[in-house]
């Protein structure tokens, strides 16, 4: 096994400090590209799709719940297949409380191509509470290139979309998928995919602090048991 070299307390800080240096440029340089990615343009979604949930069939608006922004998590999770894929099911593992989403006006949710009846069982065996909808029978997997026809076989691949509601009209705003996923799982992490961030002052574009007509972001943070929806 390779270990970093043991030295004096006093030669470990200054090698600290080279790093904080390089890190916080990293913290700038990934702010900038956040803003970059709130500056997308969207496409309007004109095609409707229908899922099977715990409260039966629902449309893509209605997996809003109310809130202007939704987060889909593309679990693969084919047809075919008897169980969920185990990378995928680490992702969902990570997932914290989705109370601290909600207050930022954004919904959580898993979709996969396989049937309710085989998710469900799956889902009780993990001991998952994340709302989970399945897409059997559409095109939404295959629209959100998380199901390619490659060599004639139907592939799976994991991802990430995000969308944005305003009305009646639902728009997708950003999708990352496979490596993009690296680093992703935090309340933070999955705000910062999103059209509206989160919600802070310091953010740029203007305008997304006072978006939802709150606080800004940080000043919304309670105890999750003490949210109100």
């Amino acid at each position: 096994m390779s270990l970093p070299e043991i030295v004096p307390r006093e030669q470990w800080h200054a090698a600290r400090e080279e790093l904080l240096a390089k890190e916080k440029a990293a913290t700038r340089a990934r702010d900038a590209l956040n803003a970059e990615r709130r500056r997308l343009p969207m496409v309007e979604i004109d095609q409707e799709y229908v899922f099977e949930g715990g409260d039966g069939k629902a449309t893509l608006p209605d997996l809003f719940e109310g809130r202007p922004q939704r987060v889909i998590y593309h679990f693969m999770f084919a047809p075919e297949w008897d169980a969920g894929c185990r990378s995928c099911s680490g992702f969902l593992d990570q997932i914290g409380h989705l109370a601290h989403l909600k207050v930022r006006g954004t919904t959580f949710a898993a979709v996969s191509r396989a049937p309710y009846t085989k998710i469900l069982p799956f889902k009780a065996r993990m001991g998952w509470t994340v709302p989970w909808y399945s897409s059997y029978g559409t095109d939404f997997n295959r629209d959100f290139e998380v199901t390619l026809e490659r060599a004639g076989e139907s592939v799976e691949r994991p991802g990430i979309s995000c969308f944005l509601r305003d009305g009646e009209r639902v728009f997708h705003t950003y999708s990352t998928y496979e490596r993009g996923l690296d680093g992703l799982g935090s309340t933070t992490s999955l705000l910062d995919l999103t059209a509206l961030g989160r919600q802070e002052e310091w953010e740029q574009p203007e305008g997304c602090a006072s978006a939802l007509g709150a606080p800004a972001g940080s000043a919304r943070i309670r105890y999750h048991d003490e949210y109100e929806e």
